[in-house]
């Protein structure tokens, strides 16, 4: 099984300029290391905890919402952090994924999971990990979220010194050779991480949105303005810079309310909004996530249109030539959605 999962990572992750050369020679390198029970242990049990990865997107997505701290500061992009935040994510991952799986506090390492030992490092670089000489010999969780790839992986290795660069930082930390990355058992690569939607909307749209004035003006134009895609609760904090975010979502004078009379409907991950969303075509909100589209009636010119039922009659998603007509109402949602 070991020797399956080093073979089965033949999709490379995109590397840093730098790595590329070094990368080249990793198709050539002898990838067999001889077993290991503790890290097939740790590796079946991570899994076991979370067999789609969506946990561990969440958490990592959580983690750099949680630094940027829009509700307060603003701000939708990494490169806005200050220096002392970006070191402080590695701690942040770490803590937060101990909370979300209630690892146990490790003896020697971070955690202790299924009674080994096992650190943990997150670098927003890929190959960035910073390991420390009192790893050698451990098993490392390497953790990687790239917002603007939207681009995560977790992987296990068992630290060996002689896969480490010998140069050092002042911390005397060590980075893996690119040519020893081989040696990493990927639980997760190259997934897609959910999509910070401030960073990657239209610039001239972005600054609409955050020109329309009020809170609740700059979610009406965001609803408005970036439809089809899914956007969390973040983003919506972000927007809003409110404490009562949410509601200004909602129907009784909210984002629903402002823009029913444009067509537009929103959304959210109720099990009947998840319903009309798939029957539309489009992404399936999660929870905290909304999707907004603009709809109108049915008609001869949507004749292989794919359509849904509201409100006793036909709708299908607008197209930019069609007259806008006032949506319809969503069906109520129970307290099962």
């Amino acid at each position: 099984m070991l020797d399956e999962r080093v073979t089965n990572g033949g999709n490379m992750l995109p590397f840093e300029e730098a790595d590329i050369i070094a990368a080249t020679s990793v198709a050539l390198h002898d990838v067999t290391a001889p077993p290991d029970p503790e890290l097939d242990q740790v590796y079946e049990h991570v899994k076991a905890l979370d067999p789609t990865g969506r946990r561990f997107a969440t958490v990592l997505r959580d983690t750099i919402d949680q630094l940027l701290n829009g509700e307060v500061t603003g701000r939708y992009d990494w490169k806005t952090l200050f220096k002392t935040e970006k070191t402080h994510a590695g701690t942040l991952v770490e803590i937060n994924l101990q909370r979300e799986f209630r690892f146990a506090d490790g003896e020697a390492m971070d955690y202790q999971i299924v009674g080994i030992d096992v650190d943990c490092k997150y670098s927003q670089q890929f190959g960035g990990w910073m390991i420390p000489p009192e790893a050698v010999g451990h098993l490392c969780l390497l953790a990687w979220a790239d917002d603007y790839r939207s681009r995560w992986s977790i992987g296990l290795v068992r630290i060996r010194g002689e896969w480490l660069n010998t140069g050092n930082n002042r911390d005397l930390k060590l980075t893996i050779k690119a040519a020893h990355r081989d040696k990493i058992h990927w639980l997760w690569r190259d997934e897609p991480l959910p999509e910070n939607v401030l960073l990657h909307m239209d610039a001239a749209d972005r600054d609409a949105v955050f020109a329309a004035g009020s809170g609740q003006r700059r979610l009406n134009e965001l609803f408005r303005r970036v439809q089809k895609r899914r956007i969390g609760r973040n983003v919506v904090r972000t927007v809003a810079q409110q404490k009562d975010y949410m509601k200004r979502v909602r129907g009784n004078g909210g984002c629903r309310s402002a823009l029913a009379p444009e067509g537009i409907v929103i959304m959210g991950h109720y099990a009947s909004h998840r319903e009309i969303a798939g029957r539309l075509g489009l992404p399936l909100p999660d929870e905290g996530e909304f999707v907004s589209a603009r709809l109108v009636p049915a008609g001869p010119d949507h004749r292989h249109t794919t359509r849904v039922i509201l409100d006793g009659g036909e709708w299908v998603l607008a197209q930019p030539g069609d007259a806008v007509v006032p949506a319809p109402p969503l069906p109520p949602h129970t307290r099962e959605d």
